[in-house]
């Protein structure tokens, strides 16, 4: 046994080493610490298999798209050049979207709708990439449009970005309003905590905990390839929890 180990210790150190930078920078279930420490390469090599191969399967997946994306992003940057259509507008507003483009995103859908778009998405869309922007005053008309015509656009997520623009912008009371409209029938992360922030702003300081803990509270039902990408959003919570007066 000793002679094995000396065989693969330098080869035990290096998987203990990705296992704990991998588990630094996505932040799993703390309990995986323990497993990569006191079982060694043995607990490491576990951790990798359950937690990093998911994660590099989608990221080669996510790599693909990105690359057919962008791709498709300089086709269509060429092609509005000579045809205005308002459908290569909004097809290049959602693909500068899934880049996180935002300013040359809302470009493209306000030219959709200066175009003559005639559905709510380009409007939904522009609103979004403003709130996500930090500027909630212009989004406020394109999601009070949506809202009024679906309340259930994006399983409402634009009734939960609304009642965020709403909050930004000073208007509390139509905001918890509008939150507690939201979260009736949405479990959105986004939602749960901007109605937190909202709440904590107000100096209603446990209810604000509650809903960050309703958020933190949803991973324990959820399989595990919606944690790997709820985790941003688990992290900002136990972030928002951490900054609240006891």
């Amino acid at each position: 046994m000793g002679l094995l180990s000396s065989i693969f210790f330098p080869w035990g150190l290096i998987l203990q080493a990705l296992a704990i930078l991998h588990f630094i920078r996505r932040r799993p279930d703390t309990y995986w610490i323990f497993v990569i420490l006191f079982l060694g390469p043995l607990g490491a090599l576990i951790y990798l298999f359950v937690e990093a191969a998911p994660d590099l399967t989608f990221l080669g997946r996510q790599s693909a798209r990105g690359f057919s994306r962008r791709k498709r992003i300089r086709e269509l940057e060429s092609l509005v050049q000579v045809n205005t259509a308002v459908g290569n507008f909004e097809e290049l507003g959602d693909l500068y979207m899934d880049e996180g483009r935002l300013p040359q995103a809302r470009a493209a859908f306000d030219k959709a709708i200066n175009g003559g778009s005639q559905t709510i998405d380009p409007f939904y869309k522009r609103g979004a990439c403003a709130v996500l922007m930090g500027d909630a005053e212009p989004a406020i008309p394109d999601l009070e449009r949506v809202v009024a015509k679906d309340p259930s656009w994006d399983f409402h997520r634009a009734e939960g970005l609304l009642a965020h623009a709403y909050a930004l912008t000073g208007q509390k009371e139509n905001a918890e309003a509008l939150f507690r409209q939201a979260t009736q029938t949405s479990t959105m992360s986004e939602t749960y905590l901007n109605f937190a922030d909202l709440l904590a702003s107000e100096g209603r300081t446990p209810e604000a905990r509650e809903w960050a803990r309703k958020l933190l509270d949803k991973k324990h039902g959820m399989p595990a390839y919606l944690r790997r990408r709820e985790r941003p959003w688990f992290r900002k919570a136990k972030k928002f929890l951490n900054r609240l007066p006891a």
